[in-house]
């Protein structure tokens, strides 16, 4: 998605509409957003095309798929080397994110592991990347806020009806 893409209140009630109802038939978006099914198709196909609707991939919690540890190793890398590096991490399976951070930390890596030894073994994965040259790893002990963006789209929808 580029900067200039931006979600107007109608595209917001349409997402918030999917957001309770990620199964939702385009007609009962309809329904539920009090819009024409024409409207509402179109404008999802121009919220896919633009990329600000993203892969519908459920959110699999991963300790179901046998990895209940999560962990953030915070990376300092030599910045010509970020492609390669950004591509031999796509190659860990158990990378689940990768965010590039301004400050000290170059990368934010989001992994999840088996057990302790699991995660030991990834680290020093990631550590051997050529062009990675410091790692800090940070357990997650408990997920206080999980993802969301309803808040903001709820916001953005109050804002306009004032």
């Amino acid at each position: 998605m580029t900067n200039k893409t931006r979600v107007d209140a109608i595209d917001a009630r349409i997402i918030r509409a999917l957001n309770d109802d990620p199964r939702a038939t385009v007609i009962a978006l309809a329904d539920a957003t009090r819009l024409s099914r024409n409207t509402v198709q179109a404008r999802l196909g121009k919220l896919e095309s633009q990329g600000v609707l993203r892969s519908l991939e459920r959110r699999i919690d991963p300790a179901a798929l046998g990895y209940p540890l999560t962990a953030f190793i915070l990376t300092r890398v030599t910045q010509r080397k970020l492609a390669s590096i950004a591509a031999s991490l796509e190659q860990v399976p158990e990378v689940i994110e990768v965010h590039g951070l301004a400050g000290v930390t170059d990368l934010m890596v989001h992994v999840v592991a088996r057990e302790a030894d699991d995660l030991y073994r990834i680290a020093g994965q990631i550590l051997d990347i050529d062009g990675v040259e410091q790692t800090t790893t940070s357990l997650v002990m408990r997920k206080l806020v999980d993802y969301r963006i309803t808040p903001l789209l709820d916001d953005l929808i109050d804002r306009t009806r004032s």
